[in-house]
């Protein structure tokens, strides 16, 4: 495998639980180095296409491969080379914060005991403390300090931010990332919430899933280019404006929000030939764009 090779390449992926497709000819690329994000509601797939990763679910139809190999048929190649954080984590309870920590460690071929502590010490998680006295944030951070020490090329995370405090929340996870890809430019984080606010500016491409299938795969950067909000305020209520391409995401009397997925000129000229009192436009946050996304289209101004 070689440094321009895809760490995920999945292609056609179906996985149905009856007659109910979970995830429905899914394709998705991660390559090297990059903070993947995958975005989607409660129920969308992403669990699933997860797990089919691991090889905690086979497949009803498609590929999958990680680091260019079928984690079916080599799961112990991959699995040596990815560290994975659930949305529920556990350990045992007898076992100290320490212990839970030697005890993964005993798995791993490479493991950091600096990174560990440090991470242990900015966090507040007291090593002598038993695994069945902290909270379910303090055991996510736990998971997630156990991920990282052991070095792997993929971080998979799977809504890593189930259960801690919001005040903490984006400040942890850039905590985290960071610490991982600091080590290495060639590390890879594939993220999968949907509580995207606290991943922003950290993702470099992302894939929305909804209803088993992706909607929307761009770079980070390429969304924001091309998802505009223009926000205007006319000096009296206006119907019947002829918005071209762009949909209302919100009304309030004389006060519209449109949304525009190419070049917002012309809409502009439309809306000035209305004589609007304030007119401006802005570029969508990616939860922004994750909402326009999947909600259902607006109504016409």
């Amino acid at each position: 495998m070689t440094s321009d090779s895809p760490i995920i390449q999945i292609n056609g992926l179906t996985r149905r639980y009856g007659a109910t497709d979970a995830v429905l000819g899914l394709d998705l690329t991660v390559m090297p180095g990059r903070v993947y994000g995958f975005f989607g509601r409660n129920g969308a797939g992403k669990t699933t296409t997860i797990k089919c990763l691991l090889n905690l679910l086979k497949p009803t139809s498609g590929t999958v491969r990680v680091f260019g190999l079928d984690p079916a048929r080599e799961e112990v190649a991959v699995k040596s080379r990815l560290a994975y954080v659930p949305d529920q984590v556990a350990f045992y309870p007898w076992m100290s914060v320490r212990q839970s920590l030697e005890y993964v460690a005993s798995f791993r071929a490479r493991w950091n005991w600096d990174l560990a502590h440090a991470l242990l010490t900015q966090l507040r998680l007291p090593p002598a403390q038993r695994a069945m006295s902290l909270s379910k944030g303090q055991r996510t951070q736990l998971a997630l300090v156990a991920a990282i020490a052991a070095e792997p090329d993929l971080l998979v995370l799977d809504e890593p931010t189930s259960g801690l405090d919001p005040v903490v929340r984006r400040e942890f996870i850039r905590t985290v990332i960071g610490a991982y890809q600091d080590a290495s430019h060639e590390r890879t984080v594939f993220v999968s919430t949907h509580l995207i606010s606290e991943f922003e500016g950290l993702i470099d491409e992302f894939t929305i899933i909804e209803g088993g299938r992706a909607v929307l795969s761009l770079e980070a950067d390429e969304a924001r280019a091309r998802f505009h909000k223009i926000v205007v305020r006319f000096p009296e209520i206006v119907e019947g404006i002829e918005l071209g391409g762009a949909r209302v995401l919100n009304r309030r009397g004389r006060d519209v929000e449109l949304l525009v997925t190419d070049d917002p000129a012309p809409v502009l000229q439309r809306l000035q030939a209305h004589a609007p009192s304030v007119i401006g436009t802005e570029a969508l946050t990616l939860e922004e764009i994750f909402v326009t996304t999947v909600s259902p289209a607006g109504a016409p101004a």
